[in-house]
């Protein structure tokens, strides 16, 4: 990855370009990620930095990571996740990256939890159509509808569209424009939506297309 950052999403709102065009966009909190570590291609077998996110009070962490931020002599953080960057030797232990990496209109690809929907039906979850409401067809308009033949195959095939847990699953939206850069404040206002509810974990990098 050329650029990348650890971000939380704060929530939606609109903006106004320079030809009066209102855009929908995306504030994003990214940064300050403060360097933990660096992981080197000779010891662990590939480069990469070891970033903090979001600072808390140090009795909400463990003694081995109070010992790790007590070494790279930064404030503890609520998370800690690895960056593969090309430039990881231009860092050094206990620099920050900052939102200021970005630039307007650059493009990004931005990782995170979807929204949670918890245990739902085939027609939400995979966009089903319902049975006919009217005389005859039957009280369950709702339902799967059939699965297989009884005598044969006499089995449900694989990847069966059926009822189950629908979101909280990993989510990657690419090729989203980067609108504003607020480097004195640490925000990025990204054009559209970005997975999940306000307050999630993002991970923005340079897009790969």
């Amino acid at each position: 990855m050329k650029k990348a950052i650890i971000g939380k999403k704060l929530g939606m709102t609109q903006i106004f370009l320079e030809n009066h065009r209102a855009v929908p966009v995306t504030v994003v909190q990214a940064g300050p990620c403060p360097v933990l570590q660096k992981k080197s291609a000779i010891k662990e077998g590939y480069d990469a930095l070891c970033v903090g996110f979001d600072p808390r009070r140090e009795n909400l962490s463990s003694k081995p990571y109070k010992g790790q931020f007590k070494v790279a002599g930064v404030v503890p953080t609520r998370f800690i996740r690895e960056l593969k960057l090309e430039n990881c030797g231009d860092y050094n232990v206990g620099d920050e990256i900052k939102a200021d990496v970005f630039a307007d209109g650059d493009r990004v690809d931005v990782t995170g939890m979807s929204r949670g929907h918890g245990f739902t039906g085939v027609i939400k979850r995979w966009n089903q159509h319902r049975g006919r409401m009217t005389h005859g067809s039957g009280y369950p308009h709702r339902l799967v509808g059939s699965l297989s033949a009884n005598s044969d195959p006499s089995k449900v095939f694989k990847n069966k569209n059926m009822p189950g847990q629908y979101g909280h699953e990993k989510v990657t939206i690419q090729n989203l424009q980067v609108v504003r850069v607020d480097a004195e404040r640490g925000l990025l206002l990204i054009k559209g939506a970005v997975p999940g509810p306000d307050g999630n974990l993002l991970f923005i990098r340079a897009t790969v297309k």
